[in-house]
């Protein structure tokens, strides 16, 4: 039986013309997208036009809200009130389905940026948060870590959960993924990434450590933002075909 793989890609992060360039480039591999919403990076044209290129390419769109944290791209934990985080959610999602509505794209389901991603797979309170803005939005699939409090979230809201693994990120061994602010926390080499994304889909990815540990996933993650990013994607999907897996989204 063929194994297939969903990749995806955080897009709609970079700005102007040569962002949405970029994000072209990527959409052309990937199979989902997860869209900057405005917290971390983003705004509402840059939305509008993501939105349009994964329509036309047929790239499954996902929204990506964040910490309110335009300054750290959301890439630094933040002490913030759940019902704080919960309006600046619910204000990035609405903004996103708005648009998405105007332009005909469903969206297929919500992933959490940077810290609040990794904060969220640790901490109940948060993954409740954003497991509740997606239900009430009639998101119905999260994205997150493998056997992550997000997870748990997501089936107590009655949510498809999607697990998800980073090519270009180092892993730790509990799974969760290596601070950025550690040495070796990016992989930004292709033919690294290709070989992780290969580890991702056996199952048993080596980690920071030299450890191997055990994921099991149903997406992969190419990073927008990394330097080199699409000749990283080109690489990894050949690679993943190369071995005979099918590159699609259900």
């Amino acid at each position: 039986m063929t194994k297939t793989i969903d990749l995806n890609a955080d897009i709609g992060e970079l700005e102007g013309d040569k962002g949405r360039s970029l994000d072209a480039d990527i959409l052309s591999v990937v199979t989902s997208c997860n869209i900057a919403c405005g917290g971390h990076a983003g705004d509402e044209e840059s939305m509008r036009q993501t939105l349009r290129l994964a329509k036309r390419l047929g790239v499954k769109a996902g929204a990506h809200p964040s910490y309110p944290d335009r300054e750290n791209f959301g890439r630094v934990s933040m002490a913030i009130l759940p019902e704080e985080l919960r309006a600046s959610l619910r204000q990035q999602v609405q903004i996103f389905i708005k648009i998405a509505e105007d332009e005909g794209v469903s969206i297929a389901h919500l992933k959490p940026h940077g810290a609040l991603y990794n904060d969220a797979a640790k901490d109940e309170n948060l993954a409740v948060v954003i497991a509740g803005v997606a239900a009430e939005y009639g998101i119905s699939t999260i994205v997150g870590l493998p056997s992550s409090e997000v997870r748990d979230s997501a089936i107590v809201h009655n949510l498809q959960f999607c697990a998800e693994g980073f090519a270009d990120r180092a892993y730790e061994d509990d799974g969760s993924l290596r601070a950025r602010t550690k040495n070796g926390a990016v992989l930004d080499n292709a033919n690294q990434q290709a070989r992780q994304a290969l580890e991702l889909v056996s199952g048993n990815v080596t980690a920071f450590s030299g450890e191997h540990i055990s994921l099991d996933v149903q997406t992969i993650c190419l990073h927008g933002d990394t330097p080199g990013a699409f000749e990283a994607a080109k690489a990894i999907r050949a690679a993943l075909e190369a071995t005979g897996v099918s590159i699609g989204s259900d």
